[in-house]
């Protein structure tokens, strides 16, 4: 009878244990399941705050930089207003290149259409598809929602920058071209024959809204890199454009002259509009840059120890 009782107890102690093991099982997988349900609600709850931070960064981006592209667009209109002597002095000085072009514009073209069937057509074909509105805002375009969706303000910057430009030069050389209605030289008409106002598209040759978008592009791209060769490479490419337009007889060479300077003009104005104002952080790492070093004030203080002396920068 006492060993059954022995038995009994350590069975049920077993049993006992057993459950209450069980238990402690269950609560440790149960613990364990709600711990990775927390972490999975956290990893959720943190990649959803992520993502709208990014939505948020995008959109506050995308307003800033519209922002400064109205800015730089209304800049583009207004500079003339500030000019310093050294501004029409670079005035006076493509007047009086363009003007001498102006002379040979009728030989230049001869010379140009006579030796068209020489020059690869695909380069011809680059210049018509490279200077065209499609293609071009698509390139600057390109640039810009790279640099925006990337969070790279380099290139955002890049992009506001050949976006502003080629859109102010867009509006000038259209207002340009209906106002001054001069006839192209595919036009027999010769380099002094100007129709104001007319909705031909014989009498729309200046400026050449090729070379515009174009010489912008080109150059603004250009500005972002320092090593001269790369550099030399993007504005030739910009090139191609003005020279195939005159080779195609779509234009005077004092056309494409005139509208590449404007263009370079307006690129530089809205770049240093930018930098003036400080809109990206290289403007202002640039600024720091070049501001002037003051001179050092030295100051003498007595006081009952001795002398200091103290310089102020």
């Amino acid at each position: 009878m006492r060993k059954a009782i022995t038995i009994l107890s350590i069975l049920l102690f077993v049993v006992i244990n057993g459950q209450e093991g069980n238990t402690t099982i269950s609560d440790t997988v149960a613990a364990q399941k709600d711990s990775l349900l927390s972490y999975s609600n956290q990893s959720a709850e943190y990649s959803f705050t992520k993502n709208q931070d990014n939505k948020n960064d995008i959109w506050g981006h995308l307003k800033y930089d519209v922002a400064t592209m109205a800015g730089g667009f209304g800049n583009a209109f207004t500079r003339p207003l500030s000019w310093e002597k050294k501004d029409y002095l670079r005035l006076g000085a493509t007047v009086a290149v363009v003007g001498a072009i102006y002379l040979a514009d009728e030989d230049i073209s001869r010379t140009f259409i006579r030796n068209r069937e020489d020059v690869p057509n695909v380069f011809r074909k680059f210049g018509w598809y490279f200077g065209s509105p499609q293609i071009n805002y698509g390139i600057t375009g390109a640039v810009y929602v790279t640099g925006l969706l990337a969070n790279n303000e380099k290139l955002r910057r890049t992009g506001v920058l050949m976006i502003t430009a080629a859109s102010a030069t867009g509006v000038i050389q259209q207002i340009s071209k209906t106002v001054t209605g001069r006839a192209r030289p595919g036009a027999g008409l010769g380099k002094h024959f100007f129709k104001p106002f007319g909705q031909d598209a014989n009498f729309r040759s200046f400026p050449s809204g090729h070379t515009v978008l174009s010489v912008t592009t080109s150059y603004a791209l250009s500005k972002q890199f320092k090593n001269p060769w790369i550099k030399g490479g993007i504005l030739a490419v910009g090139s191609i454009v003005p020279i195939s337009r005159v080779l195609d007889g779509a234009h005077w060479f004092s056309d494409v002259t005139l509208s590449a300077i404007m263009s370079i003009a307006i690129v530089e104005g809205i770049d240093k509009f930018m930098k003036k104002n400080g809109k990206y952080e290289e403007d202002k790492k640039y600024n720091m840059e070049q501001r002037p070093v003051g001179k050092i004030a030295w100051n003498i203080n007595a006081g009952p120890l001795g002398l200091g002396i103290v310089g102020r920068f």
